[in-house]
């Protein structure tokens, strides 16, 4: 099967736990460290397989093949994508049933990395998860005061919550602009500064 890794904790002798997101569930596997296994890291794609153990109630991780992005070699693109990657575990590592979504939310972001600037592709892959969770708040009333928000600008909280620029005292951002990214998942209308100042909202957490 195939899946991204979400989270990696180094145990003892430097075997690992793996979290690893898939069509179909989460998985938390171990990973005994051996010279002729091939190096993984935090938002790497790899086909897999889990093989139970005699000794441990936890699956194990074996026969991994790394399965490359084009843009695997770009430090700076590899890094945001850890960062968004790990939202994701945050997100998800308590959840009792997965769909796919996840996975081809992941999925499509990561084809799409390169091909315009990143943060943007981040957030609008957010603004489809937020619609798919049932938390997208397109009726931009503050979050804050619970009042409409009538002037052209909105500035925006966590979970990307509509507030008065005035209730928050921060970064705003133009009302069509929100309407476009909020209705057709499209940033086409925010500058590189907006979306800077999405991206910071977003690693607060999904």
């Amino acid at each position: 099967m195939q899946g991204f890794i979400l989270n990696l904790n180094k145990v003892k002798d430097e075997d690992l736990i793996v979290t690893i997101i898939s069509r179909e569930n989460l998985d938390t596997l171990y990973r005994f460290y051996g010279a002729r296994h091939g190096v993984i890291n935090l938002g790497f794609k790899i086909d897999y397989e889990r093989e139970a153990s005699s000794k441990s109630t936890i699956y194990r991780l074996k026969d991994v093949i790394h399965i490359g992005f084009k843009w695997i070699n770009d430090y700076k693109l590899l890094r945001l994508w850890q960062d968004f990657c790990a939202l994701f575990y945050k997100h998800l590592k308590d959840a009792e049933e997965l769909d796919e979504f996840y996975f081809e939310l992941l999925d499509s972001a990561s084809k799409n990395w390169n091909r315009q600037n990143p943060k943007r592709v981040a957030v609008e892959s957010y603004i489809k998860l937020l619609r798919y969770e049932g938390r997208l708040h397109k009726e931009f009333e503050c979050f804050l005061c619970s009042t409409p928000i009538t002037k052209d600008e909105i500035s925006l909280i966590r979970a990307f919550l509509p507030t008065h620029k005035e209730c928050t005292h921060t970064f705003s951002v133009k009302k069509d602009a929100l309407l476009e990214l909020f209705e057709n998942d499209s940033t086409l209308f925010l500058n590189d500064d907006e979306i800077e100042r999405l991206w910071y909202i977003l690693l607060e957490g999904l």
